[in-house]
């Protein structure tokens, strides 16, 4: 009965990680696999450590085997981080004849893999570049933008002496007819719209 507790607040200490990550970082940047691994490596731990608690050799025997782990090369996804942690531990777990709790943190792990990563996570914003041969277009490609983008963010301004350079950070589906308004402008030289699937803001 205690460990079925003990589990279960596991999971939810796990969802309420994941939905709490997800909102203090609605002003900074979002990466859904760094959220998804901190869920995993929850549970991860959380198998350990109950297959510690069935033998005091067993337990020195884990934490030698974890101490002795060394990464030579730079993991740049934490994703990466957690499925090698997931194959340490499942092979320590089984080493130690528990093959039943490896089965079920396999099973527990990739449902909560599958499920957390079909969770909607916010539209990547896109970077709308212009470039103008006045300085006084600005308010020109503003006008333009809000035709198809209430809410945007000027990221710099660059002027030079003849020249303004822009760049603007906003979400629309009508891209190819953004970038087609703001070449109608007579002081506009290039506009370029740049979209990308890394991390997100909210």
């Amino acid at each position: 009965m205690e460990r079925r507790l003990c589990k279960n607040c596991c999971f939810l200490n796990s969802v309420l990680n994941f939905l709490a990550y997800r909102g203090v970082t609605r002003k900074a940047f979002y990466s859904k696999s760094f959220n998804i691994s901190l869920v995993g490596i929850t549970v991860i731990t959380a198998a350990l450590i109950l297959t510690m608690q069935s033998s005091v050799v067993l337990s020195l025997g884990m934490v030698g085997a974890l101490s002795i782990v060394r990464f030579r090369t730079a993991i740049k996804d934490p994703m990466d981080l957690m499925f090698l942690f997931w194959s340490i531990s499942v092979g320590i777990i089984c080493g130690a004849g528990l093959a039943q709790v490896a089965v079920v943190l396999s099973i527990v792990i990739t449902l909560g893999i599958l499920v957390l990563n079909w969770f909607p996570v916010a539209k990547a914003p896109m970077i709308f570049v212009v470039n103008a041969s006045d300085l006084d277009a600005e308010e020109e490609i503003l006008n333009a933008v809000r035709k198809y983008e209430k809410h945007f963010k000027i990221k710099s301004r660059n002027m030079t002496a003849s020249s303004l350079d822009m760049i603007i950070e906003l979400r629309t589906a009508k891209g190819g007819e953004l970038v087609r308004e703001a070449m109608k402008l007579d002081k506009v030289t290039s506009a370029s719209l740049l979209s990308h699937d890394g991390e997100v803001t909210f």
